[in-house]
């Protein structure tokens, strides 16, 4: 019985490491503040909103790539999704001019959304129909996108002048910056089509057992469309508020930003093997990266530091989920 007592409480600190890896990196950025400087890291509202924003930016990307790895697969085209549709948004606002107002930027966003949603699509259809594993599939399109982005870009990037697009970007409400509203919403959307739909139930399913999932007669092929079109759909909401935040479209908009969006899904709770992971996970992932990043920026280290500290991360993920595996092989 103790033994069982034993495993059952390792599961739980497993299962819960994220919160505490997350209390545990402010803890220690506070408490070097507090040492180095005698002022607070945390307890600022420059240093919050500073670590919403950067998280809104990775979960943007990490919100629909959360539904893709449940579902046991993977979309690496995020990257230049991301910089599909801020190129797109910003050739559009410059082909009409600033004076179209809010009409010619909504025209752009809805155009630059429609531009992630193409890539989704094919995405979709490569790994439904045409069976291409994902990882490869995903590749193939990430390639893709980021050469037509390049090209249509005319191999720069895209500078605007629109007070109404730098609004999206760079506007607060009510104290929140609109991006971290955004990101809020489309949380919110994600989380609740997760774990309170038979969407979800579906999409969980089919990480676990696609097989079952099939004899019990759902379009599975359609479903996957479904969730790479999501997918796309969040990492070209991602490019259109970067285009707002820096007035310019970018082919490479998220590109640096690939590496930490997988981290927040994995750091979240996903598994490898598909059947596991939350939106809320994936939200704590994103925050715990974004602690990283400026908190190293706080302590004067520079930027690179960033990807060996998330690198680490990644593989701490990973032994938790193995570990969590093993015991959950144990515990049945």
């Amino acid at each position: 019985m103790s033994e069982n007592n034993g495993t059952s409480f390792l599961k739980s600190l497993l299962n819960a490491w994220s919160w505490l890896f997350l209390i545990l990196i402010l803890g220690f950025f506070e408490l070097y503040a507090q040492m180095e400087t005698g002022n607070t890291f945390l307890f600022r509202v420059y240093t919050l909103q500073s670590i919403a924003v950067a998280a809104s930016q990775i979960l943007l990307l990490a919100l629909g790539l959360t539904l893709v790895i449940v579902a046991g697969h993977i979309d690496l085209s995020i990257a230049f999704t991301t910089g599909f549709s801020a190129v797109v948004m910003a050739l559009v606002i410059r082909f009409f001019g600033p004076e179209g107002g809010w009409l010619i930027v909504i025209l752009a966003l809805g155009v630059g959304l429609l531009a992630a949603i193409v890539v989704g699509l094919i995405n979709g259809w490569l790994v439904a129909f045409i069976n291409v594993p994902s990882f490869i599939g995903t590749l193939g399109t990430y390639g893709i996108a980021r050469g037509v982005a390049l090209i249509v870009a005319g191999g720069a990037t895209v500078s605007i002048r629109s007070d109404e697009a730098r609004e999206i970007g760079n506007g607060i409400i009510l104290g929140f910056p609109i991006p971290v509203l955004i990101a809020a919403a489309v949380a919110i959307v994600f989380s609740y089509l997760l774990t309170h739909t038979k969407f979800g139930v579906h999409t969980y399913a089919l990480g676990a057992n696609r097989a079952s999932v099939e004899r019990a007669g759902v379009d599975v092929k359609k479903h996957l469309v479904i969730l790479f079109v999501l997918s796309a759909l969040t990492a070209g909401i991602g490019g259109l508020i970067y285009t707002g935040r820096f007035s310019a479209g970018a082919a490479n908009a998220g590109e640096p930003i690939l590496l930490y969006a997988v981290a927040a899904v994995f750091i979240g709770g996903a598994s490898l093997t598909g059947g596991q992971g939350t939106v809320v996970g994936t939200v704590i992932g994103a925050i715990i990266i974004a602690v990283i990043q400026f908190g190293l920026v706080f302590s004067g280290l520079p930027p690179y530091w960033q990807f060996v500290a998330v690198g680490l991360v990644i593989i701490v993920a990973v032994v938790v989920d193995q570990s969590r595996d093993r015991l959950t092989g144990v515990s049945s």
